[in-house]
C-alpha cells in the first residue's frame, strides 16, 4: 500500500544541497520541502514526487542551495555614507569625518531608508540575517520588517550624546523601549550593544552584563580592532580591553566580540574557555588598515568564529561571499598554510557560526528538517565558476554575489533570478538620491 504524498507549499530541487550541518556533507540531486516556512524535508530528487505534493515546485537544475548567509556585524545604516570617507585610518575616519556627518544627520528617517537600502544589497547577495549596531534601533528594525528579512537588532549604548540619545542611561532606556515595541516580530532578535571599550563605562558594562542576563540577549561590541584601542586602554585602566571586559563579567557564551584583530593566544584561550564568539571582518580590517586577525588560531582553539561585512562606509560591499573567500585566503597568508580555513569551514563561519553567535541557531544557520527555510541559490554553470568538481569550494573561491539566483527567509522567496521581487528599484534609487545631496552640502 503506497502513502499519500505530504502537502507542502513549495518543492526545491537542486544539483546541489550543501547544509553545512553535517559538516562537510553535500548532497548531490535533492529536494527541499518547504511548509509553513520551515524546512519539513530533504529527500533525493527521484524521490520527491512520492513523498510531496507541493503548491510550487522550482527546479535549480545548476544551483547549489546554501543556508541563508548570516551577516554577523554591519552599521546597515551607514549604507548612505558608502564612500563618504575612504582611505583614512580609522580613529581619524570616525573623529573627523564620520562621527560629525552622523551628528549633523542621522535620524529616525535617515536610518530607515540606509537600513532599507543595505536590506535590498544583503538580499542580492544571498544575506538573509544581519546583526546590526547603529543609533535609531526601531527605525531600523521596522526596515529589516518592511524587506522581510531577519535581523538581530542591537539596542546601542554609548557615554556621548548624538542625535539618538543624551547619555548612557538615555540609549540604554530607549533601546529596551524599542526591542518592547518590535518584539512580536517573528524575523528579530536583539542584542545589547555597547559600541566599545573606548566609549562606554565600567558602570555601563556592568549595568548591560545585568541586562544581558535577564533578557537572555547577546553582547555585541567591538572589541581589539587596532593597536591603538589596545594603548589607550593601558594607558587610561591598565589593562588591555579584553582582561578589562573579562573583569567586567562580558566574556561569556553571550559575548560577539567583533573584529579580535589584537587578540593574543591568551586571549583566545580564555575566550574559547569562555564559550564567546568573534565576528571576523576581513575586508573592513584590511582597509582601515587595522591589521591581520588570527583567524585560523581563533578556530583552532575552539572560538565560534562568525563573518562580518562591517559597515558600508568602511567596506563599501555588504557582500558576505566576498568576506568569506578574503577570510579563507587571509587565513592561509597569515599562518603559512594553505590548509588553514578550508572552504566547508567558510561556509560554516557565514551561516551556522554566525546563527550561533545570535543565540538562533536552532532556527537558522543550516538546512535541517525544523529549521526555518532562510536558503539560497548559487548558480554555478557561467563560464567563470566552470567546470564545477566541488561545489563549496567554488562557492567560497569562485562565485560572487552576481550568482545569487535565488533568496528565501522563512520560505518567503525575495530574490527571483536575481532580481528583489518586492522592492521598488525607481523609489530606492530616488531616496538615496536625497542623502547624497544632502551629505555633499
Amino acid at each position: 500500500m503506497s502513502s499519500v504524498p505530504r502537502n507542502v507549499d513549495r518543492l526545491i530541487d537542486a544539483k546541489w544541497v550543501v547544509p553545512v550541518e553535517p559538516h562537510g556533507v553535500v548532497l548531490e540531486d535533492h529536494s527541499v520541502a518547504i511548509a509553513g516556512g520551515d524546512i519539513v524535508g530533504i529527500v533525493p530528487t527521484p524521490e520527491a514526487n512520492a513523498a510531496y505534493a507541493p503548491a510550487e515546485r522550482i527546479s535549480l537544475r545548476q544551483h547549489a542551495l546554501i543556508p541563508g548567509l548570516v551577516n554577523a556585524h554591519t552599521h546597515a545604516a551607514m549604507s548612505l555614507l558608502r564612500g563618504y570617507a575612504d582611505d583614512k585610518p580609522l580613529m581619524v575616519w570616525l573623529n573627523e569625518h564620520i562621527w560629525p556627518a552622523e551628528a549633523k544627520h542621522v535620524s529616525p528617517q535617515f536610518v530607515y531608508d540606509g537600513t532599507l537600502l543595505a536590506c535590498a544589497e544583503m538580499l542580492r547577495a544571498g544575506v538573509t540575517c544581519a546583526n546590526d549596531m547603529y543609533f535609531f534601533p526601531e527605525s531600523a528594525g521596522q526596515a529589516f520588517v518592511d524587506a522581510g528579512m531577519r535581523a538581530a537588532v542591537g539596542l546601542i549604548a554609548l557615554e556621548f550624546p548624538s542625535g539618538y540619545a543624551a547619555d548612557a542611561d538615555d540609549y540604554i532606556a530607549k533601546g529596551l523601549a524599542a526591542r518592547d515595541r518590535l518584539r512580536e516580530e517573528p524575523l528579530l532578535s536583539f542584542c545589547m550593544a555597547p559600541h566599545a571599550p573606548y566609549t562606554v563605562s565600567d558602570d555601563t558594562f556592568a549595568r548591560l552584563v545585568t541586562i544581558a542576563e535577564e533578557l537572555d540577549l547577546p553582547i555585541h561590541l567591538h572589541l581589539h580592532e587596532t593597536q591603538d584601542e589596545i594603548a589607550q586602554s593601558l594607558e587610561k585602566y591598565g589593562a588591555r580591553p579584553f582582561d578589562r571586559m573579562h573583569g567586567l563579567g562580558l566574556v561569556t557564551p553571550r559575548l560577539i566580540a567583533v573584529h579580535g584583530v589584537h587578540l593574543n593566544a591568551r586571549e583566545i584561550e580564555t575566550l574559547a574557555q569562555n564559550g564567546g564568539s568573534v565576528v571576523h571582518c576581513p575586508a573592513s580590517n584590511l582597509k582601515l588598515a587595522s591589521g591581520f586577525a588570527p583567524a585560523a588560531s581563533m578556530h583552532e582553539a575552539g572560538v565560534n568564529l562568525a563573518l562580518g561585512t562591517d559597515g558600508a562606509a568602511s567596506n563599501n560591499r555588504l557582500d558576505i561571499l566576498a568576506d568569506m573567500r578574503l577570510a579563507a585566503l587571509l587565513a592561509k597568508a597569515v599562518s603559512q598554510d594553505a590548509a588553514a580555513l578550508p572552504a566547508h569551514l567558510a561556509l560554516r563561519m557565514a551561516t551556522l557560526n554566525g546563527a550561533r553567535a545570535l543565540g538562533l541557531h536552532q532556527r537558522i544557520g543550516s538546512i535541517e528538517i525544523g529549521k526555518a527555510a532562510d536558503m539560497v541559490a548559487i548558480r554555478l554553470d557561467a563560464p567563470e565558476v566552470s567546470p564545477c568538481y566541488d561545489a563549496v569550494s567554488q562557492i567560497v573561491y569562485s562565485a560572487g554575489r552576481e550568482h545569487v539566483s535565488h533568496v528565501w527567509v522563512a520560505g518567503r522567496l525575495l530574490v527571483q533570478d536575481g532580481t528583489l521581487v518586492y522592492f521598488e528599484p525607481g523609489a530606492l534609487n530616488k531616496t538615496v538620491a536625497v542623502w547624497n545631496n544632502k551629505l555633499l552640502n
